[in-house]
């Protein structure tokens, strides 16, 4: 019995991690980043801010499912080459208590 599991703890270590990509948003479009959260269902994207041009990122996701517990996709707007405002969801830390009108929301 302690041959299997040994040979399982081994296996399971040599597998490849589940690395998530990441992205630079300054040289592609709007769509072209949504098409690449919406593929991977969660990436992390690097970006300009435009308030301040200092580089930000982010962890973006294409539904809530790709969110831990407690968290819930919100969208985000980001700049991307074509436009300063592409909106892409993101995972922010929720709380019930923080909002009265959770039922009304749409998910």
């Amino acid at each position: 019995m302690r041959i299997p599991i040994a040979l399982l703890a081994v296996l399971v270590a040599a597998a490849p991690a589940g690395a998530i990509s990441r992205y630079h948003t300054a040289n592609m479009s709007c769509g072209e980043a949504r098409d690449i959260v919406r593929s991977e269902g969660a990436v992390i994207l690097r970006f300009r801010a435009t308030y301040a041009n200092v580089p930000r990122y982010g962890r973006f996701v294409a539904s809530n499912y790709f969110c831990s517990s407690g968290e819930i996709a919100e969208t985000t707007w980001i700049p991307t080459a074509d436009t300063n405002s592409c909106p892409l969801l993101e995972c922010h830390i929720y709380d019930l208590d923080d909002d009265p009108f959770f039922r009304l929301r749409r998910h």
